[in-house]
């Protein structure tokens, strides 16, 4: 089974993504910043390292795909491949921070690698307002998200508000984080996990 977590920076997808696996006994597939080679350029000069980083994101959540399918496990995947398809990149490109050429370039190398994997059984969304992600950044404080504003992360928004209204891979849960704890308060935790035990008990 593949089950993946989306939401926009700040959401708590990891952390879900990691109480998730230890509850289920499903194994992690985390998305990789620590080892991330771009991160750190990209948001010092957005355009100059955005078409970078997004291919890198890409190669990367592909790869994360095909191993999930090959293994045969029951796997966690934080954020999916379609998040920087439908929400990062087209956002750069809005934004002037991603030519037309190189927007186009990404767009195509998507379309061909979408048309080879499958989506996940089932897709957990992370409903999030801004200021909850703005506390929420600033409380894990990450040194390169800093620069971060809230002009972007309100596009970013919008942007998984329509993906999510539109989302026709596969079964969706919608979260809405804004009043949950799921970190502290054990109840919360508790809500989330009957949440998506009703979920996956409809999936067969």
């Amino acid at each position: 089974m593949h089950i993946a977590v989306a939401g926009n920076i700040g959401a708590g997808k990891t952390t879900l993504t990691k109480l998730l696996a230890k509850h289920y006994k499903w194994e992690a597939q985390l998305e990789d910043v620590v080892d991330n080679p771009y991160l750190d350029d990209f948001y010092n000069q957005m355009e100059r390292w955005s078409f970078n980083l997004q291919v890198y994101f890409l190669n990367s959540r592909f790869r994360q795909v095909l191993q999930i399918r090959e293994s045969g496990k029951d796997i966690i995947q934080d954020r999916t491949i379609y998040e920087d398809a439908h929400i990062f990149a087209p956002n750069l490109h809005a934004m002037g921070l991603m030519t037309n050429r190189d927007f186009g370039n990404y767009s195509s190398l998507f379309n061909l690698m979408e048309s080879l994997v499958q989506g996940p059984d089932l897709l957990i969304y992370l409903r999030s307002s801004i200021p909850n992600l703005v506390s929420q950044i600033h409380k894990r404080g990450r040194d390169y998200e800093n620069s971060i504003s809230i002009d972007y992360l309100s596009r970013l928004n919008e942007r998984y508000e329509a993906w999510i209204h539109d989302y026709d891979k596969g079964n969706l849960l919608i979260i809405d984080v804004d009043k949950l704890n799921f970190v502290d308060i054990p109840e919360d935790l508790g809500y989330v996990i009957n949440t998506i035990d009703a979920e996956i008990n409809g999936l067969f």
